[in-house]
């Protein structure tokens, strides 16, 4: 698994010029393959099914995940929410968790890019209740995680979270790129 980051994203179709880059640098191809959603919105390459992807962005920022296998990733920007937003979105054990933590809300963005990462794997898409949505829970500071057969790898900066999962351990580093001017693809 390889997982492309990309900050400065001032435009949603930046998200796929990420994609693209990370296409051709890892598989050669170029211009991007044709992209369909399966029916949960998983997005894939019909005529590419060993190369498997997953995109997030979230203001600027922008995670590409690939891999051979089905691979999940999701970023998101740290934010305040209304507190009711933590009871609806978490189960009685990841509020035991961010109690434990500080009630803080790096740690709420952490665990919602883990929920995030791991449904976009599954290709499932958000369900509800997603407090039933359980992925591993850090219980330190590591940052590779395993559960039921999945690897999942936290990453962080200033201001934001991320989680990427996939069947095999995602990287410990994020390959940043510039997102390209280019518009064709």
């Amino acid at each position: 698994m390889v997982v492309y980051a990309a900050d400065h994203m001032t435009d949603r179709p930046q998200a796929r010029q990420l994609l693209a880059q990370a296409i051709r640098e890892q598989y050669g191809l170029f211009p991007l393959p044709a992209v369909e959603t399966g029916r949960r919105g998983k997005p894939f390459f019909p005529d590419y099914p060993g190369i498997h992807f997953n995109l997030s962005h979230s203001a600027a920022l922008v995670l590409c995940a690939l891999d051979s296998t089905p691979v999940g990733a999701d970023v998101q920007i740290v934010a305040p929410r209304r507190p009711i937003t933590v009871e609806r979105c978490c189960s009685p054990d990841e509020r035991a968790w961010l109690r434990g933590r500080g009630d803080n809300w790096d740690d709420f963005a952490l665990l919602w890019s883990l929920k995030e990462a791991l449904v976009k794997q599954r290709g499932t898409g958000l369900t509800f209740p997603v407090s039933a949505i359980a992925p591993p829970l850090p219980t330190g500071n590591e940052s590779l995680l395993a559960q039921d057969g999945l690897w999942f790898r936290l990453y962080q900066g200033e201001g934001w979270r991320g989680a990427a999962c996939g069947l095999t351990p995602p990287p410990e580093q994020l390959l940043w790129r510039t997102l390209p001017e280019e518009k064709n693809l």
